[in-house]
């Protein structure tokens, strides 16, 4: 059963799921996500991205009727259906279905979602050259911590994006730098490894953890703090973290060179021991 969808508790092929039109995830947007993958088949740290999916919920005060052993065994289930060697798990929850208003009644049902689609992940040769990426103002809200459907911010930030050719829209408010679009922000200075910290401006990637306690064990410096635009042009290397981009070189940010213009060393070292860990 490839391209395989759960819906309350049902499995079917994605191409036959449907939810009712009155959702309030469809109508307002209202409701939590998450993006999981595997390596080798095998989920990856799905005990931490159900924990981040839990506290979104919590955050918007929507019912997380899921206990964590649920989940995984409705990933195992949905993983074994669509049997793809590599996927790509849209995990989702929203308010439910009710009457369109933007008030709600307390006693909704969620409604459940996950896909499971076929993972295409970045190109070998792509992860090897480096990507090219835009700064864009964020106006993305003031909860960003929270992974929200409500993505249209994000959206048009990297429809921007692949208009112009790049890989990634960076988001930059009053000078600072938060986040990708669909990805979180490194900027190496030196030796030391500048990104922003966390709390509701950016959301805090599960792959971005990872990666900081990697360069820790390494004896890395590192300052959870918002990089500045001129330090992000100047800096001597810049990366992405991302679930599905993993962590990925930035070569060029509007027009300009990066360090050399290629992969620096500090982002190939953790790059190399963060697919390690995948293992």
């Amino acid at each position: 059963m490839p391209e395989t969808a759960f819906i309350n508790g049902r499995f079917l092929p994605l191409a036959e799921a449907s939810v009712s039109i009155e959702d309030r995830g469809f109508q307002f947007g209202d409701g939590v996500y998450e993006v999981i993958r595997t390596y080798r088949g095998r989920p990856f740290k799905p005990e931490a991205h159900i924990a981040r999916l839990n506290r979104s919920a919590e955050a918007i005060g929507l019912r997380q009727p899921y206990s964590l052993e649920r989940w995984v065994g409705c990933i195992s289930e949905g993983l074994r259906l669509a049997a793809f060697s590599e996927a790509k798990i849209y995990v989702q929850i929203t308010r439910g279905a009710a009457p369109r208003d933007h008030a709600y009644a307390q006693d909704l049902e969620p409604t459940i979602v996950m896909t499971i689609r076929e993972l295409h992940p970045v190109a070998v040769a792509v992860q090897a050259a480096g990507v090219d990426a835009m700064t864009i103002e964020d106006l993305r809200w003031g909860r960003c911590d929270i992974k929200s459907v409500n993505l249209l911010a994000n959206v048009l930030a990297r429809q921007q994006a692949k208009q112009a050719g790049v890989f990634e829209a960076i988001l930059v408010r009053n000078g600072e730098v938060a986040e990708g679009a669909v990805s979180n922000v490194i900027v190496v200075e030196g030796g030391t490894l500048i990104t922003a910290p966390e709390g509701p401006r950016i959301l805090s990637g599960v792959t971005r953890e990872v990666v900081l306690s990697l360069a820790r064990q390494e004896g890395m410096d590192i300052q959870e703090r918002y990089p500045s635009e001129k330090q992000l042009y100047g800096a001597s290397e810049v990366f992405l973290t991302g679930t599905t981009v993993e962590v990925l070189p930035v070569v060029r940010i509007d027009g300009q060179p990066i360090g050399g213009g290629q992969p620096g060393p500090v982002t190939r070292s953790l790059a190399k021991r963060f697919v390690a860990q995948t293992g």
